[in-house]
Order: C-alpha cells, then sequence, then structure tokens
C-alpha cells in the first residue's frame, strides 16, 4: 500500500464520505432505470469471473435498504458465477445506465435461490427465472464518468461497423473448430430469437 501511496494521492474526503452501506432514493431510482450490469465473482481460490447481467429496466429489484433480487435468466448453462457464489459469496455489481456516464458499485454478499413461490414474482415474458440471487448490500457508491467519457461509450458515431466485428457463430466456429460457421450462426440465430426468457 505504501508504494501505491507513492504512485497515487489520497482520495478526497468526499470519495470516502460517498460510501454508503445500504441503497439510498438515489441509489435505488439508478437501479431502476438500469438494464445492464456486471457481476463479479471470485471461486474459493480467488480466480475471478465477470458476467454481464441484462433485461428490462427495473428487472433488478430493490427489496429494502440492504436487499437486492437479481433474477437469473438463460445463458450458456457453465454456471461460472453461481458456482463461485456457492463457494465464496462475496460479489460486486457495476450497473448502467445508457446515455449516462456514470455508474453505481454496489459491494456485498450473495446467495442463490430457487425455490419456485420466491422466483414467480420476478418473471419475465411469462417465465420464471431458474433461480435468483439475493444480494446483501454492504457497499454503495455512485463512480465518476471519467471511464465512460474517455471510452465515448454512447457515441453513436464510435460504434462497431456492421461486420466490422465477426459474427459470435463465426468466432465460435473458428476458435473450437468444433462447429460449421453456417450451423453456428444458425444455432446463436435460434437462441437469440427463442431462448432469451
Amino acid at each position: 500500500m505504501t508504494e501505491l501511496r507513492r504512485i497515487y494521492a489520497e482520495p478526497t474526503p468526499l470519495a470516502y464520505a460517498k460510501q454508503l452501506d445500504h441503497i439510498d432514493k438515489h441509489a435505488a431510482a439508478f437501479i431502476a432505470r438500469s438494464p445492464f450490469l456486471v457481476l463479479a465473482t471470485a471461486d474459493a481460490r480467488g480466480q475471478c469471473d465477470a458476467s454481464p447481467r441484462g433485461d428490462a429496466p427495473g428487472f433488478v429489484v430493490v427489496a429494502d435498504a440492504r436487499t437486492l433480487y437479481l433474477p437469473d435468466r438463460p445463458g450458456n448453462n457453465r454456471i461460472d458465477s453461481l458456482s463461485n457464489i456457492a463457494a465464496n459469496p462475496h460479489v460486486g455489481l457495476l450497473f448502467f445506465v445508457p446515455g449516462v456516464s456514470e455508474t453505481l458499485r454496489v459491494n456485498g454478499s450473495a446467495r442463490f435461490v430457487a425455490d419456485a413461490t420466491f422466483l414467480e414474482p420476478l418473471s419475465a415474458q411469462g417465465k420464471p427465472p431458474r433461480s435468483a440471487l439475493v444480494v446483501g448490500v454492504e457497499e454503495v457508491y455512485f463512480h465518476c464518468g471519467k471511464a465512460l467519457k474517455r471510452s465515448a461509450l454512447w457515441d453513436p458515431a464510435r460504434h462497431a461497423a456492421p461486420g466490422e466485428i465477426p459474427s459470435l457463430g463465426r468466432m465460435l466456429a473458428e476458435q473450437t473448430g468444433r462447429i460449421g460457421v453456417k450451423e453456428a450462426e444458425e444455432r446463436v440465430a435460434h437462441a437469440y430469437q427463442h431462448h432469451l426468457y
């Protein structure tokens, strides 16, 4: 830490004061407007993983000032995040709102729930999630927008042109060598059309 402080100045008092131990009205409003977050987890050995989560704004439920519900929508069934949480409950969430440069960071601990009665209210498109995370909130703070401003993330002029990035099907076919491009692209298209929920 001493070596780091030789490189980086001490944070301002405000940088520490902004950290809350609960979801206040501003954080709750941001979460209600957020359609996308990144979920960070680590396994028992500390090996890290960051996973995108997204749905309609408000898909993450603020149950109370210290509890969030995060439904787990269909994915690739690797269950990396859930497996990590089973071994190490510490999580970090980074919430985004399109067009807003600032983000919201929430740190805490999580457990997963698969009880049908609990999951039913978290349904989307008429389908309940197979499980959900219950996140116990420990730290909450807004992160300044410098990174998003530098990246111009929301600027359409900076968005990739169609075809600039190969399709997921092509990349999977070429990376794995286990499937042809056409079949891979058909599988991806089918999943996007029929298995979002």
